[in-house]
């Protein structure tokens, strides 16, 4: 018996050594932590329990079966994270540089079955070479496999993918089809093409990292929502996300204690929008002064900054948080905008998280580029979010609030529950201004008669009480009550139940 132990635990110590030591020492040298290295990092002390450690590859061609490594480039199996349980699999760089065969594919459609059934998150750590050329359409069945779990288990489970070095070709796609994708600045790089292909068929010139870097997919392409610095603090940042979000569709986001009161005023918020109505301030100063303990997780901070979206917690419940950023394009709604939104909305409503929305719009970004590129149909996407989402919903209108975008931002009309303004808040088709010169054209030779008419629209729209008057606004607040105001109404919607129209799925503007 005494063998077989010591037998077993050699061929333990074979697969955590991965390809070999040499490897291990290049992986650090870069920088980088070994597949089981980021592992640790990611689980509770002690917690972490590993799967199909002693599985291999089964190819035979191009002297395959002469390199049999056990666990084939990818370490998989399940931990806590804050004592709830995550299913992780991690890509091993020291093993055929992570390529995916068919064995690696089946080993992460395992852990994600198993994380469907009993409804816990999935982190995928990418570190590979893509798809393992030696075993040919088998390993490109393996990435469909694993795309497939990725889109059986959208919206039912959490997906977060960390890309934490090369992620190319078809291996894209399976973190493109998760919720949230992390990447570690200067090591990771994500492209269908790469350069060398890109410079033959175009002849363009650019490296890894511009074509795929962090700072293109978090500032250019939207693709990625966050970038570090390094590989301990992507883990570190996936655990506070996690701490956010439920564990799957079925359950509510957890609850954390905090101490901060609900009746906390903010008396700076009386004084936070400027006397001056084109004046910009920063949205992010409501929105840490309101949630619990000023503890604000931003999505896509670096991406499209006229509109902000992120998590916190209000009264210890998770709530996702969209609002208008009057510092960037005077918080008006373009297309990236549009898109970032929409899919953050969607993904709250998926896993039972409150929306809450400021709102500081003055209509959608004009311009030529906007409109041929689609404003029309990525502007609906927003509007579609909001109309279909079932999970509480919130608004605040803290100034202005004009034309179509005042529909889309989470309007009474968009299906949102409660809808509070500031005494601040200008709520009408357009600007003063702009709706005299159309309403009386014929009078903009006489600047006072002009002058007089716009004081006079100010008077009559400029100000939430004719919405409020036709019940578009269930009330108007003091700016120093809005966390109260909120947290009362949060708590009011905990049971809310919306019915649905019965179909297959809807057909959103994609």
């Amino acid at each position: 018996m005494r063998e077989i132990v010591e037998a077993l635990e050699e061929k333990r110590a074979l697969a955590r050594l991965g390809g070999g030591q040499n490897r291990i020492d290049a992986q650090h040298k870069r920088g980088k932590l070994t597949a089981r290295e980021r592992i640790d990092v990611l689980f509770d002390p002690d917690s972490f329990e590993e799967w199909d450690m002693f599985v291999e590859h089964r190819c035979i061609d191009f002297g395959m079966e002469k390199t049999q490594i056990p666990g084939d480039g990818v370490v998989t199996g399940y931990g806590t994270v804050n004592g709830r349980p995550v299913f992780v699999f991690s890509q091993d760089f020291t093993v055929f540089g992570g390529s995916l065969s068919e064995a690696h594919a089946e080993k992460i459609a395992k852990i994600m079955d198993t994380a469907m059934k009993i409804g816990a998150p999935v982190v995928g750590l990418n570190d590979s070479g893509g798809a393992r050329i030696q075993e040919g359409v088998a390993s490109l069945a393996g990435y469909a496999t694993v795309f497939a779990r990725n889109v059986d288990a959208s919206g039912v489970i959490p997906q977060i993918s960390v890309i934490m070095g090369p992620c190319a070709g078809g291996a894209v796609y399976s973190p493109a089809l998760t919720d949230f994708i992390f990447m570690v600045k200067e090591e990771s790089h994500m492209y269908v093409t790469g350069p060398d292909v890109v410079r033959t068929v175009t002849h363009e010139e650019i490296d890894h990292e511009g074509l795929g870097g962090a700072s293109a997919h978090t500032v250019k392409s939207g693709v990625a929502d966050l970038a570090f610095e390094n590989d301990v603090e992507a883990m570190l940042y996936v655990r506070r996300l996690l701490n956010f979000l439920p564990s799957s569709n079925k359950v509510p986001p957890p609850v954390r204690p905090n101490f901060d009161s609900i009746e906390r005023v903010e008396m700076s918020l009386d004084t936070l929008i400027p006397e001056n109505p084109n004046a910009p301030y920063d949205m992010k100063e409501l929105i840490v002064k309101v949630v619990d303990e000023e503890l604000f997780f931003e999505i896509k901070p670096d991406y499209a900054g006229n509109i902000i979206t992120g998590f916190g917690r209000m009264n210890g419940q998770t709530v996702g948080i969209v609002a208008n950023q009057p510092m960037v394009l005077a918080g008006c709604l373009d297309i990236d905008a549009s898109v970032k939104a929409a899919r953050f909305v969607r993904f709250c409503d998926c896993f039972n998280i409150p929306i809450i929305t400021f709102v500081d719009v003055p209509g959608f970004l004009p311009g030529v580029n906007q409109e041929h590129g689609g404003i029309i149909r990525h502007g609906a996407k927003l509007l579609f979010a909001y109309t279909e989402a079932t999970v509480p919903k919130v608004t605040v209108i803290t100034r202005k609030s004009y034309g179509g975008a005042y529909d889309v931002m989470g309007s009474k009309h968009m299906r949102a529950d409660v809808n509070f303004a500031w005494p601040t808040a200008e709520i009408a088709v357009m600007g003063p201004k702009g709706a005299v010169e159309i309403i009386f054209r014929s009078e903009l030779g006489d600047a006072d008669k002009i002058a007089e008419r716009t004081e006079a629209y100010k008077g009559k729209f400029a100000n939430p009480f004719a919405a409020g008057r036709r019940g578009f606004i269930d009330d108007v607040i003091h700016p120093h009550s809005t966390r109260r105001r909120i947290c009362k109404a949060l708590t009011m919607l905990r049971n809310k139940s919306v019915v649905l129209p019965q179909r297959k799925h809807p057909n959103p503007p994609l």
